[in-house]
């Protein structure tokens, strides 16, 4: 069986992401949210043009951003989701971070390259569990949980 959550770091960012962290963190958010082994989740580590392509191919937005996350669950209030597989494994889907973007947002606001990357599985995490922060109550649903996790996660 494939691990539950599989990391990919571009070859350029190798060394810079602690994957076995990454993995932790991720795995310490889904069991924060309730959800239960087995499941798959993907967190990918790329550079800034590969996660620019992706939001204008599958967001209609040709702008650079840190994360995007590609769902594989029913969002709420449609019945649009992906077939699975009958074997059990709850697939979540995809978190795509920039590293470039990530160690820029680092520098801005004054913490680790680190801490930053662990609001970005975070936030990605958040999404493919069908957090959003379109409307206003939804990003402060969102900020409040990202806030409380990166406490869990992050002391100090």
């Amino acid at each position: 069986m494939q691990e539950a959550v599989s990391i990919s770091v571009n070859e350029e960012f190798q060394g810079l992401v602690d994957e076995e962290q990454m993995r932790k963190i991720a795995q310490a958010v889904l069991k924060a949210e309730g959800v239960s082994e087995p499941y798959q989740v993907s967190l990918v580590f790329t550079d800034s043009r590969t996660v620019r392509e992706l939001n204008r191919d599958f967001r209609g937005l040709d702008e650079p951003t840190d994360v995007l996350a590609f769902y594989m669950l029913p969002r709420k209030g449609t019945d649009q989701f992906f077939a699975h597989p009958p074997d059990g494994i709850t697939r979540l889907g995809e978190v795509v971070i920039s590293y470039p973007k990530t160690k820029e947002q680092a520098k801005e606001q004054r913490h680790s390259t680190e801490r930053e990357l662990t609001l970005l599985v975070i936030h990605g995490i958040l999404h493919l569990l069908d957090y959003d922060h379109e409307e206003p109550e939804q990003q402060e649903e969102m900020r409040t949980k990202e806030e409380e996790l990166l406490r869990q996660l992050w002391p100090g």
